[in-house]
């Protein structure tokens, strides 16, 4: 199956550099560029494609605000975020936008085009280092999460209730087997009734939901 792949981003070397390294991997296929959040958010009408590789600063429309729409107005297309380190304030937004993943331009372009694949594959995917760190700044800090009470969680099992608990302490699907004595496979299907059963997109949005439903505190 190729996956097929939007390039967004201002700068036409990152477009080349990624464009020209996808022409050797079959399973890849670059069907369009834009050079703004409003060239991406059209072109994604247009042409439809699984993964969106999207800058987040652009002149005009940023990559966080086409990624809302793009993720609001396409079910299907998965929006993986180009960023640096010193740029989690963007990151904050685009994570609340919808984005599944985040890698930073200074990796390796192959480790990129992987990203890409796990993307398309419908898991989440954010750059090593930053998981965790990224995603409890992002919870603890006031102007990301609105004030409210936790809220209830319904339909999920007990044991449901244990692994997005995992999930939201960024534990990989191999962790949470063997903190909850089970085996690989049976982490991956409880996670992928999570997704299912609380209509979340990607393993971010339920780490998200872990926290706003009080499962997981934030740290202060």
């Amino acid at each position: 199956m190729t996956v097929r792949v939007v390039l967004a981003d201002d700068q036409p070397l990152v477009r080349s550099g990624l464009r020209v390294l996808m022409a050797d991997h079959s399973d890849l296929e670059v069907i369009g560029e834009a050079a703004t959040g409003a060239e991406a958010v059209q072109l994604v009408r247009d042409v439809s494609p699984d993964v969106v590789v999207m800058d987040i600063r652009m002149p005009g429309m940023d990559g966080i605000e086409a990624t809302r729409l793009i993720t609001a107005d396409r079910a299907t297309t998965r929006v993986l975020v180009l960023t640096t380190f010193d740029e989690d304030d963007y990151v904050y937004g685009a994570l609340r936008a919808g984005a599944s993943g985040f890698v930073v331009k200074d990796m390796a372009l192959d480790d990129i085009l992987a990203a890409i694949r796990v993307v398309a594959a419908g898991d989440a995917l954010i750059a090593p280092g930053v998981t965790r760190r990224l995603i409890a700044d992002f919870i603890g800090r006031p102007a990301a999460v609105p004030e409210r009470s936790p809220r209830p969680i319904e339909g999920i099992t007990e044991r449901e209730r244990e692994v997005l608990t995992l999930v939201g302490r960024g534990r990989s699907n191999t962790e949470i087997a063997e903190d909850l004595f089970i085996t690989v496979a049976t982490a991956k299907s409880h996670v992928s009734r999570l997704l299912t059963k609380l209509g979340a997109r990607d393993r971010v949005q339920l780490v998200i939901t872990a926290y706003e439903t009080g499962l997981i505190t934030p740290p202060r």
